[in-house]
């Protein structure tokens, strides 16, 4: 019996796949958890048209991420912090504080997790931040780190 997945299930299939399966492992235990539904025209037709909703919203996305990236990339943050000898921080510049400031001054809400910033700035200066706006989109937002007077 062919059948449309609903969810993900181990060693059978993953959601959206259309397999062919034992009737009654189909019947008793697939169709019965709620975890596929039978394969027939309608339902066929009816995936299809979520794919292609899926895809669309997905090109969406990648449009919006595109856009921001061009934004962001232009963008620089400053930041002040208290400073010892040489440049170094009391303390450090952690990405929550960038994504703050950024939220405050610009307008621009990006999730701290989104920034790739192996460690915390700890130094005086300009520092280029990694920014994962969409798996195939990463900006450059550039942090000024400068010393409170």
């Amino acid at each position: 019996m062919k059948v449309i997945f609903l969810k993900d299930v181990k060693g059978k299939g993953k959601k959206g796949e259309v397999k062919n399966v034992a009737d009654g492992y189909a019947h008793n235990f697939l169709i019965k958890q709620g975890l596929a539904i039978e394969a027939n025209n309608a339902n066929v037709s009816t995936l299809d048209a979520q794919k292609k909703k899926e895809e669309k919203l997905a090109a969406q996305e990648l449009e919006e991420a595109k856009k921001l990236k061009e934004v962001v990339d232009k963008t620089t943050v400053e930041l002040t912090a208290k400073a010892g000898e040489g440049g170094r921080l009391f303390g450090s510049i952690t990405t929550k504080q960038i994504a703050e400031e950024l939220q405050k001054k610009h307008g621009i809400k990006i999730d701290k997790r989104k920034m790739e910033l192996a460690d915390a700035i700890r130094t005086l200066g300009h520092t280029k931040v990694p920014v994962k706006l969409h798996h195939d989109v990463t900006a450059t937002l550039t942090v000024s780190v400068t010393e409170i007077k």
